[in-house]
């Protein structure tokens, strides 16, 4: 299995990965440094910039780039037979597929991790005097993490399936943008997977709960959804023709 993550990486940090990482975080930071933010009250200071800079990287940005990662790990393959030469390969079509997925996991928790830079280096900048909430915003980083595991997941199933690498994205486009209407209702937004990663990275939400969010929401939405997307891609790749 560490073989075919090797093999993986090698391919893929031949493309413009470095430059895909820094584009969210990058984004939240320009937005936290723009915005002009009032604090009433004795509210944490972080609390306020925090909430400013989710609701354009957590609930556009961070759907978006797994869409673009999960087309850059398999744009290899789709070119000049690419997915023939990869699985005559002894390897078990599993593992790669699990690679893969393993792979993009760990590079948008990398993003979340230079995201959390981004808020931090905003604080700084601003002069923040108010001391930093680190448990809040970690559940804040590790939720939106956790988010996008379906996300990632049929990303990744999309990708295998198309060899354009811009189907997958217009998918994925047409997918986010609604999130943006679903958090603001009460009926919908909760089973909307793509709002999913601004819901947990939501520090103002119900802070008894381990993302913000009510663990039959969380096991329900989010493993509900990663089970089928998963599994949907992992089977569609077992079966795929080459």
């Amino acid at each position: 299995m560490l073989s075919v993550l090797q093999s993986e990486w090698y391919k893929l940090r031949k493309s413009k990965i470095t430059f895909i990482l820094f584009v969210g975080p990058f984004v939240g930071l320009l937005i936290g440094l723009l915005i002009n933010l009032t604090f009433e009250g004795e509210i944490n200071q972080w609390y306020i910039l925090v909430l400013s800079m989710n609701l354009t990287y957590a609930l556009l940005f961070l759907p978006l780039i797994t869409g673009v990662l999960a087309s850059t790990i398999c744009r290899y393959e789709h070119q000049a037979g690419g997915w023939k030469q990869l699985l005559a390969m002894p390897v078990a079509r599993g593992k790669i597929f699990l690679a893969k997925y393993v792979l993009l996991m760990l590079l948008v928790f990398v993003i979340q991790l230079l995201y959390l830079v981004s808020i931090y280096g905003v604080g700084m900048i601003k002069g923040y005097t108010d001391p930093f909430p680190i448990e809040i915003i970690w559940r804040s980083i590790i939720g939106g993490w956790v988010a996008t595991f379906p996300l990632v997941a049929l990303q990744l199933w999309m990708s295998i399936l198309f060899k354009s690498f811009a189907a997958p994205l217009t998918v994925n486009v047409i997918f986010t943008l609604p999130a943006i209407l679903a958090i603001n209702s009460e009926r919908f937004g909760p089973f909307y997977p793509w709002a999913q990663p601004f819901s947990m990275m939501y520090a103002g939400g119900n802070t008894d709960d381990l993302f913000f969010i009510p663990w039959e929401q969380l096991i329900t939405v989010v493993g509900g959804s990663f089970v089928l997307f998963f599994l949907g891609g992992y089977i569609y790749f077992q079966r795929k023709a080459v």
